[in-house]
């Protein structure tokens, strides 16, 4: 079965686009038809986003920039779920979503998902050939869902857990929000003040040719390099971005950044917190959802964000292999917190890990919840106090060659 694009009318008279699974052009124009839709054009989709040849050649720059964001995988979990859950097989209920999704990418992913599993193909496997739209935790959720007969309760732990992300990555961007648009106003103010204000005030405090205090010459000589050689500065950071971001790009670099990041003062905390979380949620759904444990390491150590949290974890799955315990590397490796490897501990012990973990999770996304508003609420006042001593420092350099000169004219 073919998808082919379409353009063309709604009931309304609206100009509508998407696109459609059908074994021919003809069968693609009748099944529109009955969704109350009146195509004018119908063609065989093509891959990518430039279409035609020559003088036809159509560019949708609209799928350069379109993506699939987390809540539409939630949102189509959801939906799958509840289908499911109502008794509708497995094909229908895919095509149920393919006209209900507004995402053109994803309805694009859907219809080739539905064509797979309509020739008999497992769900699981059809989602592999989308690995940047269903990752490796999502599919093997699934396939462990369908291998049991219960993949309607896997979805609905995937959309628990696929939310709770969403959720967590939502607070951690609004808390950090304020503080860095806070911070490139107040850059964007300095330099004004560096590359437009001080100048007109040098020349002419020269145009009085009096000896001007340090404070002042140090002002006016960082104003002359910001005015005279911003180029330069613009070129070296623009090469120190770049070298840093090669260099991080490799998995010693990247470790580097990881390891000095964990040892920052708040944010490295945050970062641990985060990283701790994402892994006891992880491997909790995972192991629910009937994951073999050395897959569910595996994945795990993908999805943490720090590769020495990694590092831990998959010593972990080296310690399983070899019939031992998770919790003995994690706990030599210095990096979890003692609380949590000492949960765990006591999940294996007693045969509820996966409960020990959800738990740890829960905590530890109320603690970072929680250390994030403390650090919002310092950097705020923080950042008022550095700008309000930088304004200050230019306000003597300012004034203090003008109260020199007010005492030379009086004198």
């Amino acid at each position: 079965m073919a998808v082919y694009e379409y353009k063309g009318l709604d009931a309304a008279g609206k100009a509508v686009t998407g696109v459609v699974d059908a074994d021919s052009p003809k069968t693609a124009r009748s099944r529109l038809r009955k969704q109350g839709r009146f195509p004018t054009d119908v063609w065989l989709k093509k891959e990518g986003a430039v279409s035609g040849q020559g003088l036809n050649v159509n560019i949708d720059f609209e799928r350069y920039f379109q993506r699939v964001t987390v809540q539409d995988i939630a949102q189509f979990t959801s939906q799958l779920s509840t289908l499911i859950g109502a008794s509708i097989p497995l094909v229908d209920a895919l095509g149920a979503l393919v006209d209900q999704t507004e995402n053109l990418k994803l309805k694009e992913v859907l219809v080739d998902v539905r064509g797979k599993v309509n020739e008999g193909i497992s769900l699981a496997k059809a989602m592999r050939g989308h690995p940047t739209v269903f990752d490796e935790l999502f599919i093997n959720m699934v396939d462990a869902g369908e291998q049991s007969g219960a993949l309607e309760k896997v979805l609905a732990r995937l959309e628990g857990y696929t939310m709770s992300q969403v959720a967590m990555r939502s607070k951690l961007t609004s808390s950090l929000a304020y503080p860095i648009l806070m911070t490139g106003m107040s850059l964007l103010l300095v330099v004004g003040l560096f590359t437009g204000v001080l100048p007109r005030i040098k020349r002419i405090f020269d145009s009085f040719g009096a000896s001007l205090p340090i404070i002042t010459q140090v002002l006016f000589v960082i104003s002359d390099f910001l005015v005279g050689y911003w180029w330069l500065v613009g070129f070296f950071t623009a090469v120190g971005i770049w070298a840093f971001r090669r260099h991080i790009a490799t998995p010693k670099g990247r470790y580097w950044y990881h390891t000095r990041l964990l040892k920052l003062p708040v944010f490295g905390r945050v970062t641990r917190l985060v990283s701790v979380s994402r892994f006891c949620r992880t491997l909790a759904t995972l192991l629910t959802s009937g994951v073999p444990v050395l897959t569910a390491l595996a994945i795990t150590k993908t999805v943490v964000g720090n590769d020495v949290i990694a590092a831990a974890v998959e010593g972990a799955g080296r310690n399983i292999a070899e019939g031992q315990s998770i919790a003995g590397p994690l706990k030599a490796s210095g990096e979890f917190p003692p609380i949590v490897t000492h949960m765990i501990t006591v999940g294996e012990k007693t045969g509820e890990l996966e409960g020990m973990l959800s738990k740890i999770a829960d905590a530890y996304d109320q603690e970072v919840e929680s250390t994030l508003d403390t650090m919002t609420s310092l950097l705020t006042p923080v950042l008022t106090v550095v700008m309000g001593g930088v304004v200050l420092l230019i306000a003597l350099g300012v004034m203090l060659p003008l109260l020199q000169l007010s005492s030379v004219v009086r004198n």
